[in-house]
């Protein structure tokens, strides 16, 4: 393989983030080093540079928690990478389902549980947070309360309103009746248990597979 045209730094590492494909969410960050980066894109799998071992490492090859790379983007002064893939469980060392589950608040790093980095994902935890809530009764849960017919019958009348609104009014009303119908549908997903997840793998298979997922699964019986 030629030579890669990224501006390694004096220890011949740029930083590497890993970012989930489906989420957007950021799980972690390292550094690798042109060999690591070359690996990462013949195997399909998030491999890294250890500063402190000095040496390789291929992610989760001993805790099963890899990274399985799509694509890998260069940022505008090529000293930077993102490996864009599919994270296999937790990416912290901690456990944690990313790196980043602390926020700097006022001068200080408060830990929060594992809050979600993207709208979707916040809303996804509201919804959820919901489901289970005991205390004083919620539009939303009223909807779980009485269960698919309810739910049901909402996502039918706020898709019906969006299509009107696509037809008939104007874009404001497009965006609100829009923002309506995605609420509903993440309504009956959260009361079916069905992450959210999984209908953006949905929508990523039917856009089809990237090639370095593909020669990583060609590559799978020989790396075994």
């Amino acid at each position: 393989m030629p030579k890669l045209p990224l501006k390694f730094d004096e220890h011949g590492l740029v930083p590497a983030l890993v970012q989930d494909h489906l989420t957007g969410e950021i799980r972690m960050v390292g550094y690798a080093s042109e060999e690591a980066i070359e690996q990462t894109l013949a195997t399909g799998v998030a491999t890294f540079f250890s500063r402190s071992r000095g040496e390789l490492w291929e992610k989760g090859k001993t805790s099963g928690n890899s990274v399985r790379v799509h694509r890998v983007f260069v940022d505008c002064d090529a000293d930077c990478v993102v490996y864009s893939g599919e994270p296999q469980g937790p990416t912290c060392h901690t456990g944690a389902r990313s790196c980043f589950f602390r926020e700097l608040e006022g001068g200080e790093i408060q830990t929060r549980g594992e809050p979600a980095q993207t709208l979707l994902g916040t809303l996804a935890a509201v919804l959820e947070s919901r489901k289970k809530s005991t205390g004083a009764a919620s539009y939303t849960k009223s909807l779980y309360d009485a269960g698919a017919p309810a739910i049901g019958a909402k996502i039918t009348e706020e898709a019906g309103e969006l299509a009107r609104a696509i037809a008939e009014e104007g874009d404001e009303r497009v965006i609100s009746e829009a923002a309506d119908a995605l609420y509903h549908v993440l309504v009956g997903l959260t009361w079916r248990a069905i992450p959210l997840r999984r209908v953006l793998a949905e929508l990523a298979r039917r856009l089809g597979t990237s090639g370095l997922q593909e020669k990583a699964h060609r590559s799978e019986p020989a790396r075994k």
